[in-house]
């Protein structure tokens, strides 16, 4: 057991999970998390769907920093932000410079909101929701509004815009896709989608880009590059996410996309791993929960000195729309073969299947996602 504690720098789903498999494996080794806000813990993936049930920042907390520490016998600093790592000297300095030493160091930094560069000032009023504080930013901003414009119509903006709906506002969404989900779906699922969406009261334009952002009074006009104009009161951006990286570049740690990792989340430098949203691993950025769930486990294991290579079973993602139940295991970029659609009144069931018939990806939308177990156990691993 050393003495030095192992430092996980964030306290989200993937900094508390390794941390929580850590423990099971090790029961003494000091584990400090350094948090940059509060420390609770909570599920990030329901803040797309809290609007609708009116859960409040606090409901959605299941447990506090003192919480966690107590449950997991480990430290943790909240509102504390890492200013500088140093691998050689195996420390790290905080904003108040004060400086701690580790002996494994654990990145989970997590993805900042992509911001689009538009013109107009009203731009600096467009939301994004992140974290706990974004969401609490979101509910004081809906009070008294009625119109949303949501800008992407990938996997969150359709979540949140049939959050939105449900809870009752009048929701647009924008996107240069021809589609929902362009990126996830084959051209009849998000056609599906859609028109599930469509019939739940939102609104799309599709195809088209955003260009500006003017604030009009109390409100704000949304202009398209193709002439459009959106009057709305709240514009919500979720046209994507970005890996943290800027902390591991400036410490000299090598970055791509994400953190560079090899399959047992390990960097250049010794004793330095990352996972999570702001980890690349062997190429690959996996931003989900499944991804995270199995690499923590294996990541504790190499941490307990037990080395542990990361394997990534087949792990569809359940769309959160409602309106249009959704699983979606997409093809690898560059796959060979083809998306073979049925389309049914309630439903469509979208198989990618390579040239010799095997499984690759699935889209089921509707009554077809009664197949995910099945279909899914078809599906290759997509790390071994």
């Amino acid at each position: 057991m050393s003495s030095l504690p192992v430092v996980i720098i964030g306290s989200g789903l993937a900094g508390y999970t390794v941390a929580r498999e850590f423990r099971k494996l090790d029961t003494e080794t000091p584990i400090l998390i350094i948090s940059s806000d509060h420390g609770g813990f909570y599920s990030k993936p329901t803040l797309s769907n809290a609007l609708a049930t009116g859960k409040t920042p606090a409901s959605i907390v299941t447990a506090s920093s003192e919480k966690m520490a107590e449950q997991l016998k480990l430290t943790v600093l909240p509102h504390s932000r890492v200013t500088a790592i140093d691998p050689p000297g195996k420390s790290v300095t905080l904003q108040n410079r004060e400086r701690l030493q580790y002996s494994q160091l654990i990145l989970a930094l997590g993805a900042d909101p992509i911001r689009l560069p538009l013109e107009g000032a009203g731009a600096e009023d467009i939301l994004s929701v992140n974290d706990l504080d974004d969401y609490q930013r979101l509910r004081r901003t809906l009070e008294g509004k009625k119109e949303v414009t949501i800008l992407g119509a990938g996997l969150i903006g359709c979540e949140f815009a049939n959050d939105l709906t449900i809870a009752g506002y009048r929701v647009r969404v924008v996107d240069i896709s021809a589609q929902p989900l362009g990126r996830l779906l084959p051209q009849a699922g998000g056609a599906y989608m859609q028109r599930r969406l469509e019939a739940a009261g939102v609104v799309f334009h599709l195809g088209a880009a955003t260009q500006s952002v003017e604030r009009i009074h109390e409100s704000l006009r949304v202009t398209l590059a193709n002439g459009d104009v959106i009057q709305t009161d709240v514009v919500l951006s979720a046209v994507g996410l970005r890996p943290r990286t800027a902390l591991a570049e400036a410490a000299g740690i090598e970055v791509n996309r994400g953190i560079k990792v090899g399959r047992s989340l390990e960097t250049r430098h010794e004793d330095i791993y990352a996972l999570g949203d702001c980890a690349e691993v062997e190429g690959r950025v996996l931003p989900f929960v499944m991804p995270i769930m199995h690499a923590a486990r294996g990541l504790a294991a190499t941490l307990a000195r037990i080395p542990t290579p990361v394997r990534y079973p087949a792990m569809p993602v359940l769309v959160k729309t409602p309106a249009c139940p959704t699983v979606v295991s997409p093809p690898d970029a560059g796959a060979q073969g083809e998306w073979l659609v049925e389309e049914y009144v309630d439903g469509v069931k979208a198989l990618f299947k390579s040239r010799d018939d095997k499984l690759l990806g699935i889209a089921l939308l509707g009554a077809s996602t009664k197949e995910k177990n099945a279909l899914a156990a078809q599906l290759p691993a997509v790390m071994e």
